[in-house]
């Protein structure tokens, strides 16, 4: 439980002005005595004397006591008044929530009951004085005054009461004014910060009225009914109830307003009128909207009200009169009259009616809120004293009544509202109405004899699991009725529940669902058992175990992975909180399975599960403490090593938590977890996944916690602990702690090498900056001193760290840095500091963008040295800056280091920056070439942010600076701007800068001017091809002029003279991304600054004019960039901008956006193809200004703005009445653009909903237009709208119901678009006729389509609602007859929605009928085709979800079967044909079908009559439109009755001469279809044992396959016939024969192999003629494994393996490659016999290696399983047949390997090829390594990756084979006695030599040549040539050691 830390309230002493001051001590002043009024005068005397407000509590509260001993009444009475009068008018001075406030009610509270009248008097006076002249700014202060009189204050309630018509006159004029302050026009336009404090003024008043009403009842009741004082009241209260009013129909007041307005009506109603039946004839009047109940009111009261009752009042009155209603008014135990039913039910009517009204989201919350509210107030009534429920009453609350229909209708519309506070809502309401009904019907106590809750019950769970509705609904009923209810109706709910486990948007209410299920069925279980002996618990256990545990265990062992995550996260910590004695049963069951037993492919297996269920339960404290032994004994140690390195993550994670989680943050750590870390670390740090890295750094994290507290403990025992073996023990645990926190730093600091993967520096470097949080790297004596273990080479490694590409290591490293020790880093050296300066300054101008982020963080770094700015002046000289920064003080703090150095480090880069703005200004390509700008300015604006801008000290410097800044931003703006302004900002410099090109040069640089008209819509612009010289030319920027200057001599880039050529690329990303830092430092400057006001004393740094400038800017950049990435860098920059205006305390720069949008608004009114607007890339930057406009106003607002720019966009997107005009068009394009982003918008929320139909309408209507600019950003509206409603696409499955929505919701949610669809489709229903022969096609049929395609029906839909979905039916039956294909398709989609389940037979029935019984020459194949799929889809879609057949008598058989003319040859139309053919699959293709058994059996034998005279059969294939489609869609039927399920469709014959017919027929779409159905039903026996044996396929098959695979010429068929052989190869003799001759077995492998080398062009048939061949090979191997070297073509199998395992082969060959070496581990590749020979065993094991290394993590996965093929004998105990992952499978391999040489006699030629690939492939000649050198200076392209391998580390591949190597030479050594190696291999070991010191001395040469600090500037290369001298100074050591 997290428990809320308490804000402390703010004490602020007395504050009055002096003479009042003055006055009051005047008052008080006395001369001695002892008298106790003078004690309080002298006590409240020094109260106000003094200025500290805690003191003048602890006064306040002397003062109160001695008032409280005044016994008597004293003499002084004019003092004691003073007193009285002190305090009442320090109490109505004080502000709100003062606590001094609430200690002087206490104090004149205590007062003696003789003084109270007296204290009241004076409290009186001085509200009166205030209340009686009041200015505007003291209103907030005085009702607030007013409430805290009613808060808990007798006095003040007593003094309110006396006053009560001066306070109510005072209210309604504080009321007034904020009225009149809201209504006012132009007062708080855009100031969105006082429209707030108006609101919430606002809301106060209203409050404190309804506070005072509530209080004074018996006093407003009194004195209306007194006749003659009643008059002042009476108008007063009306005048309140008219302020009520305005605001209730007032839309411009937020909610909270209006719905305490709705509340303070009916109280006042209530307070004018009494709590008797005629309350509620007035309330029951105001919410009809009619003035005939209100006869028994007052004459005001009626004619106040009736002003409520018009017609034209806005939809929220009734809802907020109704909230008022049930808040205001007494709902419990027995109503008053009729009239008060008549309330309470008229109340959720009129809700409902609202429902179908409501656009906003947070008026449908406050409507099910209200709707929850009221069915508390129904149940209040009827759990009342035992009273008679009225009939009337009971009938229209029990369940199955009309009102309960209609509220679960509400229930389904909103139970997957996107607002969770609306989910909430409709599942208390749904609870409600079950109690309602159980109290309307508690005479039925079992739910079973309950029909109505039976059929709720079946219904609900009818329902699709993805509605998450659904779940809080069942808890429910689960929590009423007992989980058996639910179990006895679904028994397989656990199982059902546990398989949705695997989606994470499920998983959260499935575990709760299941939670709720078993404990309550568990409680069933146990209060049934009673206080039965104990045999009895443990058979309900085991039945409880059965249903809930048992699925558990299966779901873990069998699943897959991510389907089980959330299992562990949601569900197992649940379970076994419920039941902790369930885990010896999970483990007693886990471990009867076999420990290594793996499970199907890719889940945990039992070991998994074993490590998850014991994870979980040490998680939750449930498993024993470790005192006896690793967690009680449960679990061997061997196990969890095994799964510590288990090939899948989470099994390793889930023994990692087990290793790392405990309920107690202090148990201590045992050696063994310490040595279980040890072991698991180095193989683990490498991970891809960052799931699994971020699990790793946790689990690690709250093991290093645990270690923390656990040693302050024990450091705390030994402080206090007397027994010295204890203290020996404790000491001993703590060594052990030292020992371990070092070896785990030492460990990750050596991790951090040039080379080292991206995954292992992260994972290292978190861990790092953990221990550095955690513990301390200093070198101080303290607990863990780890600062003694690092080195200053482990710092440098770290530092050099800041250079990685990747930013996340950047970061890391930058912060572990400041975490070590100083000493080490070694910063504070001169040297040093100055070199890594350089270094910074030189990163800042590279042309790579990632090297200006180093150079923001190597700053960072030095900022806080003190001697900083003598490195930065040494810098300034050599570059020539004259240079003069002011240097810190000896002693100066550390923060005025940090802001002289930080103001010294921006003064230096700026001035970098105005020398190069010139030189860019002259030639952008020389900047774009040698120094882009965009590197300095980051780095200004990395340097700026840490900087604590409130607290500087060089307040004018920073001024300056600040000016300077933002005057080079504009500059810089203006350089590249023509660039990303240009029509076409990419590609822009042509590559060639030779004379021949550059003649045009300066046309092609003309034509990126910024094009200032939209004038594609009129025209196409095109390039001037002539070449003359004399153009005039207007150019923009100096940049241009001298452009051509350039490219005719090339620049002088270095000393040398060397020429540079531009690519168009530098060009452009320099351009862009100066101008993304430019955006970010503008917004920087303009977010953290803070506000230099003329006349502000505050000393702030920036100015309101240029706050405003740089907004100009930003709206320049905005509405002009045409570059995605400058626009959108600068819409970053001008959001912090705007954030900024709105928090200003200037309102002229709050009403800044207000204005700015309304500027762009009229301009895109008035935009025409001359505007300088963009109109195309999607209107550029323009939706982008609009929305950081937007996104400013305040969520909570009334969103005014938003309001204002949605009417007028939605305006202008939809087509103008008159034509269609360029002045029209431009403005609609605009308009739709930029609706598209602001719907796009997640910030904007819910806000955005209520113009969802509007914004849909626009985009519909968008189709219609004849301009296709219109049309295409109609669509992207379209899309975005689509993706708004129904959510982001949730599966690959575009018609998934996750992606979609009941009908009943959608059209519930967006009313509008009911009639517009409707009126749509009728429309163009209404030109789809295909009779006449034409096509037309109406533009919006296919979005309507795509809309109603996207609902669907739901069983809970109910036929009375107003927006039923019938009236669509006939209209989307008609558009099947169109004789567009698509629309034909789209058409039948749509239709399923509209047809309820139940109705499915009679519509498909009614469809049917439609089609002729036999051909003639009026038949419509259109009509026939689209009533077909309208007929498919109907029945797929019920086959989804009634999950039973079609009920019988549906007349579907008979109505086919007259109509099967449309299957036969009968039929000319191939399309219709294929469509019929679809029926019938659909009908007879499955196992279970929906038909009976007697309909189905004579239907499938007339389509197998059908198919044996069909053209697949008679080989005369149909011709025309679709034949293809026929013919395939005939080969499915004959697939199901041959192949798929044969035994259902009668006799053999037919079938296998159907499966010949599919194999040899000449289409091969029909030959790959039924292909890919035989390995399919292949595949399925192989998973299921127990159909093994094929004889399905007999040998005539058998035949057709072998001479399919020798014959076949299309590769994909090929590949699948293949494929099928592979299968059957492992099971069954196969005839290999071409012709009449049988081939034999290498003639057959011959044949193949050739195959698998030609065929690299299909990678699918290079995998199965390999994966065959492979295949092949194994079992010639194993057969003969003595003579398999016999064999001449073994060997080229090996090299064309070894070819498949490259790292640049596609992922799916390499798969195939791991899965072959996999499967001929035993038999090649471990075999003592070397089948293969040494040369080729070695290359495939190097090749396994390979893979082992690849990138792709499915590769090395795969290639890990071939530890499980490996032979026991050659292994060690604790890998035995165990999955590990790559690392471990990696060492446990090359060990292997070396082992196997010792076993084959080869150890010194082993030793020699490992010495080979420890030595690398890399070339030695001198020249290609002096070329490599060279090439350090030639240019980089911008972006070019090639070919990285992130995971692969080449340093530790090396030192793993060189161990390896050291180790085979030992044991080689040992076992065999001295002698000389052989010719052969003396010659070998000496040109290994050669050639490792060739390249140890090339290396060593190269990395002499390099400049200074490299691995910053050179990283790449660097780690390159370390890498080089590594391996070969490591041969050369091995190379000795064979001599």
């Amino acid at each position: 439980m997290v428990v809320k830390k308490r804000k402390s309230p703010k004490v602020e002493a007395v504050v009055l002005d002096e003479e009042k001051l003055h006055k009051l001590i005047a008052s008080l002043s006395v001369g001695g005595g002892e008298d106790g009024v003078r004690e309080v005068a002298q006590t409240l005397q020094s109260c106000l004397e003094l200025t500290e407000p805690v003191q003048q509590i602890q006064l306040v509260i002397k003062a109160g006591s001695q008032l409280e001993a005044l016994s008597e009444e004293p003499s002084d009475g004019a003092l004691l008044e003073s007193c009285l009068h002190t305090l009442t008018l320090v109490y109505t001075s004080l502000q709100a929530k003062n606590p001094l406030r609430r200690t002087i009610a206490s104090a004149l509270g205590s007062v003696p009951a003789w003084l109270q009248e007296q204290t009241v008097n004076s409290l009186s006076a001085c509200l009166s004085d205030c209340l009686s002249n009041p200015t505007s700014e003291q209103y907030p202060h005085i009702t607030d005054t007013i409430t805290a009189c009613l808060d808990g204050f007798a006095l003040g309630e007593r003094c309110i009461n006396k006053l009560l018509p001066e306070v109510m006159q005072f209210l309604h004029k504080g009321l007034s004014e904020c009225l009149h302050q809201n209504s006012c026009p132009s007062g708080l336009a855009g100031r969105h910060i006082a429209q707030a404090q108006l609101m919430y003024c606002c809301l106060a008043t209203v409050k404190a009225s309804m506070l005072v009403m509530q209080r004074s009842q018996e006093t407003i009741g009194s004195s209306l009914q007194a006749q003659h004082t009643n008059t002042k009241l009476e108008d007063t209260l009306s005048s309140l109830l008219g302020c009520y009013t305005h605001i209730l129909t007032d839309e411009d007041f937020i909610q909270s307003v209006q719905s305490t307005a709705g509340m303070a009506i009916v109280l006042l109603i209530r307070s004018a009128m009494g709590g008797g039946d005629e309350v509620a004839s007035v309330v029951c009047s105001l919410l009809r909207g009619s003035a005939q109940g209100l006869d028994s009111a007052p004459r005001w009261l009626q004619q106040r009200c009736e002003g409520l009752c018009s017609s034209a009042r806005p939809a929220g009155v009734s809802l907020y009169l109704c909230h008022g209603a049930l808040a205001m008014l007494s709902w419990k135990g027995a109503l008053p009259g009729p009239q008060w039913e008549q309330l309470l039910l008229l109340v959720p009517n009129t809700l409902l009616d609202l429902d179908v009204s409501i656009k906003e989201s947070s008026t449908a919350m406050v409507v099910s809120r209200v709707l929850t509210l009221w069915s508390s107030a129904a149940l209040d009534c009827l759990q009342g004293e035992r009273q008679v429920c009225p009939p009337c009453l009971q009938q229209s609350l029990s369940g199955g009544s009309e009102l309960q229909q209609r509220l679960l209708e509400h229930i389904y519309s909103h139970w997957e509202h996107p607002l969770d506070g609306v989910r909430h809502q409709t599942r208390a309401l749904f609870r409600n109405l079950l109690l309602l009904h159980q109290h309307t019907c508690s005479s039925i106590f079992d739910p079973a004899e309950d029909s109505y809750i039976t059929e709720l019950t079946l219904s609900l769970l009818g329902l699709e699991w993805h509605m998450r509705g659904k779940y809080g609904s069942l808890s429910c009923l689960v929590e009423l009725y007992g989980a058996r209810h639910l179990l006895d109706v679904q028994p397989q709910l656990p199982v059902s529940l546990l398989g949705l486990m695997g989606d994470q948007n499920l998983a959260p209410y499935a575990s709760d669902l299941l939670e709720r299920l078993f404990v309550s069925h568990k409680a069933q279980l146990g209060s049934e058992a009673g206080a039965v002996d104990t045999t009895g618990s443990e058979v309900w256990m085991e039945v409880w175990h059965k249903t809930w545990v048992t699925p558990l265990l299966l779901v873990l062992c069998r699943a897959k992975l991510d389907q089980t995550t959330y299992i562990l996260d949601y569900f197992l910590p649940k379970l076994l909180r419920c039941s902790p004695s369930s885990l010896t049963h999970m483990v007693q069951a886990l471990q009867d399975t076999p420990p290594c037993s793996t499970g199907p492919s890719g889940s945990r297996g039992a070991l998994g599960a074993l490590m998850t269920c014991l994870r979980a339960a040490r998680a939750q404290g449930v498993v024993p403490s470790s005192k006896e032994g690793l967690w009680g004994g449960l679990v061997p140690l061997s196990l969890l090593q095994q799964a510590l390195v288990h090939k899948h993550d989470q099994v390793r994670m889930d023994a990692l938590g087990l290793v790392c989680e405990t309920l107690r943050s202090t148990e201590a750590l045992t050696p063994q977890e310490m040595d279980l870390i040890r072991y698991f670390l180095p193989h683990n740090l490498n991970s891809q996944a960052p799931g699994v890295r971020q699990q790793t750094v946790s689990l690690l994290k709250k093991l290093l916690c645990r270690l923390k507290d656990s040693a302050l403990l024990l450091q705390k025992r030994m402080s206090q602990e007397r027994d010295p073996d204890k203290r020996d023990a404790n000491q001993h645990t703590l060594h052990q702690y030292e020992e371990f926190l070092r070896w785990l730093c030492v460990s990750l600091l050596e991790v951090l090498l040039p080379g080292a993967s991206f995954s292992k520096c992260l994972m290292a470097l978190q861990l790092l900056c953990l221990l550095g949080e955690l513990f301390t790297f200093s070198s101080d004596s303290g607990v863990f001193a780890l600062g003694e273990v690092v080195t200053s080479a482990h710092a440098q490694n770290v530092l050099y760290s800041v250079a990685s590409n990747f930013l996340e290591v950047k970061q890391l490293a930058s912060t572990l840095l400041r975490q070590l020790p100083p000493s080490a880093v070694g910063l504070q050296v001169p040297e040093r500091m100055h070199s890594v300066l350089q270094a910074a300054l030189d990163l800042s101008t590279s042309t790579k963008p990632f090297d200006s982020v180093s150079a923001a963080h190597l700053l960072h770094l030095l900022l806080p040295q003190p001697h900083l700015t003598e490195a930065l002046q040494h810098c300034a000289q050599e570059q020539g800056f004259p240079f003069h920064p002011p240097s810190p003080l000896p002693n100066a703090s550390e923060a005025v280091i940090l802001e002289l150095n930080t103001l010294a480090v921006v003064q230096l880069l700026l001035c970098c920056l105005q020398s190069e703005v010139p030189r860019a200004e002259a030639s952008l390509l020389q900047a774009a070439a040698s120094y882009p700008l965009y590197g300095r300015a980051h780095c200004i604006t990395a340097v700026l942010q840490p900087l604590n801008f409130e607290t500087l000290t060089q307040t004018e410097q920073w001024r300056c600076v600040v000016s300077e800044l933002i005057a080079v931003c504009y500059r810089m703006s203006d350089v590249v701007s023509p660039v990303v302004q240009s029509s076409s900002p990419e590609g822009l410099i042509p590559m060639d800068t030779d004379s021949e090109t550059s003649a045009g040069l300066q046309r092609i640089l003309q034509e990126i001017q910024p094009r200032d008209s939209n004038d594609f819509f009129t025209s196409a612009r095109e390039l001037d091809t002539h070449t003359g010289d004399d153009q005039t030319q207007t150019t923009h920027t100096p940049s241009l002029n001298t452009v051509s200057d350039f490219v005719h001599s090339p620049i002088n880039l270095s000393a040398c003279g060397e020429g540079y050529r531009v690519t168009a690329q530098m060009v452009l990303v320099c351009c862009w991304r100066s101008m993304k830092e430019v955006a970010m430092l503008l917004g920087q400057l303009c977010q953290s600054l803070p506000l230099h006001c003329a006349d502000d004393t505050h000393a702030g740094l920036i100015t309101e004019e240029q706050v405003e400038g740089v907004g100009l800017y930003f709206r320049r950049q905005l509405l002009q960039s045409r570059h995605r990435g400058a626009f959108e860098l600068a819409y970053v920059g001008f959001v912090r901008l705007t954030e900024m205006l709105c928090r200003s305390g200037s309102p002229a720069l709050q009403q800044l956006p207000a204005r700015w949008l309304s500027e762009v608004l009229e301009e895109v009114k008035s935009s025409d193809p001359s505007s300088k607007l963009c109109a195309t890339r999607r209107s550029a930057g323009i939706p982008f200004y609009i929305q950081a406009l937007l996104s400013s106003e305040p969520k909570l607002s009334s969103c005014s703005l938003l309001k204002l720019t949605m009417r007028e966009l939605i305006a202008l997107a939809m087509p103008s009445a008159n034509t269609t005009t360029d002045s029209s068009t431009v403005p609609q394009v605009h308009a739709l653009n930029i609706l598209r982003a602001l719907y796009r918008d997640t910030r904007l929320g819910e806000n955005i909903i209520p113009f969802v139909s509007d914004g849909m309408q626009a985009a519909v209507l968008g189709f219609t237009s004849p301009v296709w600019a219109v049309r295409n950003s109609s669509t992207l509206l379209f899309s975005t709208l689509i993706t708004r409603i129904f959510g982001v696409k949730k599966g690959k499955d575009e018609h998934s119901k996750k992606n979609r929505m009941t009908g009943r919701e959608f059209f519930t949610r967006f009313p509008a678009l009911y009639p517009f669809l409707l009126t749509q489709l009728e429309a163009a229903a209404g030109t789809v006729e295909s009779d006449s022969g034409q096509v037309k096609l109406h533009p919006s049929l296919f979005l309507l389509l795509l809309v109603l395609s996207r609902l669907y029906p739901s069983p809970m839909d109910g036929s009375s609602s107003p927006l039923g979905l019938a009236p669509f039916m006939p209209f989307i039956i008609r558009c099947g007859r169109s004789a567009v294909y698509r629309t034909r398709e789209m058409a039948a989609r749509a239709l399923v929605p509209f047809v309820l389940v139940t109705q499915v037979p009679s519509t498909v029935h009614t469809l049917l009928q439609e089609l002729s019984a036999e051909p003639g020459p009026t038949t419509q194949h259109n009509h026939i085709h689209g009533t077909l799929l309208q007929v498919v889809f109907l029945l797929r879609s019920y086959q989804t979800d009634s999950h039973r057949p079609l009920p019988a008598g549906n007349g579907i058989t008979r109505g086919l079967r007259q109509r099967m003319w449309l299957a036969s040859r009968q039929n000319r139309c191939a399309v219709t044909r294929a469509a019929f053919l679809d029926v019938l699959v659909c009908l007879c293709g499955t196992k279970i079908s929906m038909l009976n058994d007697s309909e189905v059996s004579d239907l499938r034998q007339d389509a197998l009559s059908v198919i044996m005279a069909s053209d697949l059969v008679l080989s005369s294939p149909p011709l025309g439109p679709g034949s293809t489609q026929c013919l395939l869609c005939l080969a499915r039927v004959a697939l199901s009755a041959s192949v798929e399920i044969p035994e259902l469709w009668g006799g053999p014959q037919p079938k296998s001469q159907l499966l010949q017919c599919l194999l040899k027929a000449p289409q091969y779409e029909v030959r790959e279809l039924a292909l890919e159905g035989v390995l399919r039903r292949l595949q399925e026996e192989e998973e299921d044992e127990e159909e093994r044996g094929h004889q399905w396929l007999d040998q005539t098959t058998l035949s057709n396959l072998t001479s399919l695979a020798l014959h076949e010429t299309h590769p994909q068929c090929l590949a699948k016939v293949l494929s099928v052989l592979c299968v059957l190869s492992t099971t069954t003799e196969l005839p290999w024969s071409d012709g009449v001759k049988m081939l034999s077995q290498e003639e057959l492998l011959l044949h193949l192999l050739a195959l698998a080398q030609n065929s690299t062009h299909s990678v699918e048939l290079h995998c199965a003629a390999l994966t065959l061949v492979s295949r092949l090979v194994v079992q010639l191997v194993s057969s003969n494994p003595q003579g398999a070297s016999a064999v001449a073509c073994l060997g080229q199998w090996g090299a064309l393996v070894c070819a498949c395992c490259s790292e640049e082969q596609p992922v799916e060959v390499k798969l195939m490659a791991a899965k072959v070496l996999v499967n001929c581990t035993a038999t090649v590749l471990t075999s003592s016999h070397l089948p293969l020979g040494l040369t080729t065993t070695v290359s495939l094991w190097r090749s396994l290696f390979t893979l082992l290394q690849d990138e792709d993590e499915d590769v090395r996965d795969s290639a890990c399983d071939f530890i499980c093929n490996v032979p026991a004998s050659l292994l060690s105990t604790d890998v035995t047949g165990a999955s590990v992952c790559p690392p471990v499978a990696l060492d446990v391999g090359v060990g292997l390997l070396c082992r196997l040489f010792e076993l084959w006699g080869q150890a010194p030629a082993g030793a020699l090829a490992l010495t080979e690939w420890l030595l690398g492939d890399e070339g030695v000649n001198d020249e290609a390594v002096a070329e490599e050198a060279s090439s350090l200076d030639d240019e980089d392209f911008l972006f070019e990756k090639g070919g990285l391998n992130l995971w692969a580390e080449p340093v530790q591949w090396v030192n793993l084979l060189h161990r390896h190597v050291h180790s085979l030479l030992l044991g080689f050594r040992q076992s065999q006695a001295p002698g000389v190696p052989g010719q052969d291999q003396v010659h070998q070991i000496q040109t290994l030599s050669t050639q490792a010191q060739a390249q140890a001395l090339s290396s060593q040469n190269a990395l002499d040549s390099l400049p200074a600090l490299p691995q910053f500037c050179l990283t790449m290369e660097h780690a390159r040539l370390l890498l080089r001298l590594q391996r070969a100074t490591l041969a050369l050591e091995v190379l000795d050691r064979l001599r």
